[in-house]
């Protein structure tokens, strides 16, 4: 079971209030996390990379146990980005490349706009924050 999205774009959830990209403040945290890597590396990880990786990170798995650890992590179904804070709460639209890599766009980009128009791709909207 994968998380990953191919050709696709995460639009910022329905209903979130961030009307641009912001960057996570609570250090350690999951949208911090996922941010800082994204922002230093996009079009570098998938998501199932990126999910892994913060799962590594919050949990201080040594880099040598990576591969048991990744195989024990996805061994049950994992939500995938639309599930992020970074689509959530904090602004940001994920897009999903043609190999399935992701890189982070603020909704009040020019980008994201493009992105969310595009008819090539599978757009989705983010999972609200609340059932209402």
């Amino acid at each position: 079971m994968t998380t990953n999205y191919t050709n696709g774009f995460i639009l910022v959830s329905p209903d979130s209030t961030a009307k641009s990209g912001q960057e996570p403040a609570k250090a350690g945290s999951v949208g911090a996390i996922q941010y800082a890597m994204l922002r230093d590396a996009p079009y570098k990880l998938t998501s199932d990379d990126l999910l892994f990786l913060t799962h590594a990170k919050r949990a201080d798995i040594a880099e040598a146990d990576w591969p048991a650890a990744r195989q024990e992590f996805f061994s049950k179904p994992k939500a995938c980005l639309r599930a992020s804070p970074l689509v959530k709460q904090f602004g940001w639209g994920l897009h999903h490349d043609e190999n399935s890599r992701v890189a982070l766009y603020g909704v009040e980009t020019e980008e994201y706009r493009g992105f969310a128009g595009r008819k090539d791709l599978k757009v989705v909207n983010g999972m609200r924050s609340s059932r209402t």
